[in-house]
């Protein structure tokens, strides 16, 4: 390749499994192009083109490959050891590269059609069944005889695998199952029980070359995680030959004609069943390490040589030894010290140590493939010898481990990010930005300006340093419906669980978590109506449970019957206020589920009002004459609100319109405010402005997602804490001294 123009290969994935690809590319004499959503990781410091992009984003990365191709030509594009085929293959065909069809791609990825495809075409699978819903798994009950196994269909490493042997276990294990699925799409299947087989193969020309079959070795029930594997397998050769025919016809039967293959093969008492299949040589370091050991052939040197459209140069075994790999499990916590290493790499027959986490890291208890804390690799002539030096190597090095690292804001977000599935990112700053147009959803209806204009809105107001004083410890607490409140913040209302937020938290889970957060902080939070008709009864069901210390929020409903309905339920409860979100008149989820909601006359709110002995609320308030109407129909309390963003496109932020509404009431009702409050100084600024208390919703959302009841008391503490510096720094001894004064106005001002 010297005297030629060199060739242009992409790799997609920068990660660690794929570096040994990238260095075998480099050593060929390639130019190597990489994508991967992290800049910072292994491979795209190594690439001679790295491109950040995320090897999920099929269409940015075929756009990406596209214009590199136009100055650079690509010859060929591949992956290992992730499951991003689908990517490739989209690459593949748009550039003309040798790769398999899309479709062929998406069915090699996607549990479910997968199955479908070889029980279609006569490939032995075991029996299964797609799961949506709870529903969907009590139906499979019915049709499978229990123990199960359930999986995302389209996930890898093991995450969201757990084995069902009795009916108590299904709820947790479909959550999990949820939890660790991208698009909510589940499979359960019969268990099979027997020893398992990690094939991989290369096809070119016609031909389907199986390269080697490992011992998987998988533990820790009820989950499936593989603590490491032995290569080659030591089952009977029968056995490996019906495993390798198995293999052969999944293969062609799911129309992958090119490229390499990973299989991963059961040995059940009725034959080998295919427990999965991908179009990509497999992870875990067999392809990159235990086969090279054992056979002295570089694979991956064969798996890049198909990928640019050639046929292998060499795939002549040069030796027959047997290697291991096996993972470095340590017991939960944080790692304070890792020791040994030097020693361990010494003995002989240790060929690679391989660590993914380092002293300050925190480690989980495992329950899949992600989250080890590292690898050894040992090769020796025979299978007892490289097993003995392999645990001889690990016995060597000392891992100590502490106490679990403190709740932080990124582990919440991290959580939180994992349980909403694709419905939210839990984005560093929740701007309205990624989930523009989301309704249902999380985000803001429309273009999402509603929902951006509120933080834009608070933007605009500056803070006055004042800090020649003695003000050392301010008083942040506020009389609120006839309740001492230790903090002017309140949990805004939110609902729709399934509907919005992907289902990573029930109804009465996320009520409980939001509530009981409140209260550990001596606030109180809100829970919502709900787009069905009967969801409201949940969140009541918490409050009466909590002694009353919650404030539910209804939908303006055609009928007032029906809100006289929940009313009288709301105070059987305890309910210490009641509201209405007034603004939810034409609510896209209420419209969804056909409930007629509209908006209310004066009289039919001093209606309302007069079935009630609590505080009446009443939200959505965006002006003064709407702020003069609510304290004619009788209201206790207003809260200026653009609902989130989630009603209405191109409104003004709360911030904006607040002044005018305090000027209008003049001190005659409460005045609450929500929308864009993120940080402490965003609270001084709505109070400043002459809020009596601020509303927040989805980051305690982000909160309760993440950390539960823990996760909402630290968020809420956090907030606690920014407001208490930001008064200290603006001279504030208490909430009733944060006035005008403390801010500033500025027309340019940005986003904080």
């Amino acid at each position: 390749m010297t005297n030629k123009q060199p060739k242009y290969l992409l790799i997609i994935g920068g990660g660690i499994f794929q570096v040994p690809a990238i260095k075998v590319a480099k050593s060929m004499g390639l130019k190597v192009v990489v994508t991967d959503y992290n800049r910072e990781a292994e491979g795209m410091l190594m690439a001679d083109y790295p491109i950040e992009v995320s090897t999920r984003n099929i269409n940015l990365t075929v756009n990406a490959a596209k214009q590199f191709h136009e100055s650079c030509p690509l010859d060929g594009v591949m992956t290992v050891g992730t499951d991003a085929s689908q990517t490739v293959a989209a690459v593949a065909n748009a550039l003309n590269l040798p790769g398999i069809p899309f479709e062929v791609a998406e069915r090699s990825t996607d549990k479910i059609k997968m199955r479908r495809r070889l029980h279609k075409m006569g490939v032995a699978v075991p029996r299964f069944c797609p799961v949506w819903t709870m529903d969907d798994l009590e139906n499979a009950f019915k049709e499978m005889p229990l123990p199960l196994v359930i999986k995302p269909c389209d996930n890898m490493g093991a995450r969201g695998v757990k084995l069902i042997n009795e009916r108590h276990e299904a709820s947790l294990a479909f959550r999990e199952a949820k939890e660790a699925s991208i698009s909510g799409k589940l499979v359960v299947e019969e268990y099979m029980d027997g020893p398992e087989l990690s094939l991989d193969a290369l096809i070119f020309n016609g031909h389907i070359q199986v390269t080697g079959i490992g011992d998987r070795i998988i533990q820790r029930a009820p989950y499936f995680v593989e603590v490491g594997h032995t290569l080659p397998s030591n089952q009977p050769q029968e056995k490996l030959g019906l495993a390798t025919e198995l293999f052969c016809s999944a293969i062609k039967a799911l129309g992958i004609d090119i490229g390499a293959a990973k299989g991963d093969i059961k040995l059940t008492k009725d034959g080998p069943k295919v427990i999965e299949i991908a179009a990509r040589l497999s992870g875990g370091w067999m392809s990159t390490y235990t086969y090279p050991l054992a056979t002295g052939i570089n694979l991956m040197k064969a798996a890049i040589e198909i990928a640019l459209g050639e046929t292998p140069a060499d795939l002549k075994q040069k030796h027959d030894f047997v290697s291991a790999e096996r993972a470095i499990i340590s017991t939960p916590g944080k790692i304070l010290s890792i020791k040994g290493v030097d020693d361990a790499r010494k003995i002989k027959g240790v060929k690679e140590i391989i660590f993914l986490k380092e002293a300050g890291d925190s480690v989980e208890e495992l329950r899949s493939n992600v989250g080890k804390t590292g690898y050894v690799i040992t090769v020796a002539k025979t299978r007892e010898e490289a097993i003995r030096i392999n645990e001889l190597a690990r016995q060597t090095i000392q891992i100590k481990i502490g106490e679990p690292s403190e709740l932080t804001w990124d582990v919440l977000r991290n959580n939180a990010r994992k349980k909403f599935y694709i419905s939210c990112k839990a984005c560093i700053v929740c701007d309205g930005v990624e989930c523009a147009g989301k309704v249902p959803g999380i985000g803001g209806i429309g273009s999402g300006s509603s929902f951006t204009e509120n933080l834009h809105a608070l933007g605009r107001y500056k803070v006055n340093l004042r800090t020649i004083h003695n003000i050392k410890d301010p008083d942040l607490s506020i009389n609120l419906f006839g309740q001492k409140l230790s903090i002017p913040i309140l949990a805004a209302p939110i609902t729709g669980m399934e509907t919005n937020l992907g289902g990573g938290m029930d109804e009465k889970e996320y009520a409980l978590a939001v509530l009981n957060g409140c209260i550990g902080m001596g606030t109180i939070g809100m829970v919502g109506d709900g787009a069905s008709p009967n969801k409201y009864l949940i969140g009541l069901e918490v409050i009466k449970k909590l002694g009353g210390f919650g404030i539910p929020i209804f939908k303006p409903r055609a009928f007032n019957l029906d809100i006289i309905k929940r009313f009288k339920a709301a105070e059987d409860a305890g309910a210490i206020a009641v509201g209405i979100d007034i603004d939810a008149i034409s609510f896209k989820t209420m419209a969804l589920k056909s409930q007629a909601v509209g908006p209310k006359s004066i009289e039919e709110l001093r209606e309302l009002k007069s079935h009630l002995s609590v505080p009446f609320i009443l939200k959505g308030i965006m002006n003064a004459k709407s702020a003069l109407a609510a304290i004619e129909a009788g209201a206790d309390a207003i809260v200026v609100s653009n609902h989130g963003g989630r009603v209405m496109d191109t409104m003004p932020g709360t911030a904006e319109v607040l002044p005018e509404v305090v000027n209008a009431v003049a001190g005659r009702v409460k005045i609450l405010v929500d929308g864009g409050v993120r940080e402490g100084i965003d609270i001084l600024k709505m109070l400043a402005l002459g809020a009596d208390a601020v509303m927040i919703g989805r980051p305690i959302c982000i909160a309760a997602f993440g950390g539960n009841q823990e996760g909402v008391e630290f968020y809420l503490d956090q907030k606690r804490s920014e407001l208490k510096k930001a008064m200290i720094l603006t001279g504030c001894p208490s909430i009733k001294y944060i006035d005008p004064s403390v801010i500033v106005r500025d027309s340019k001002g940005q986003l904080h």
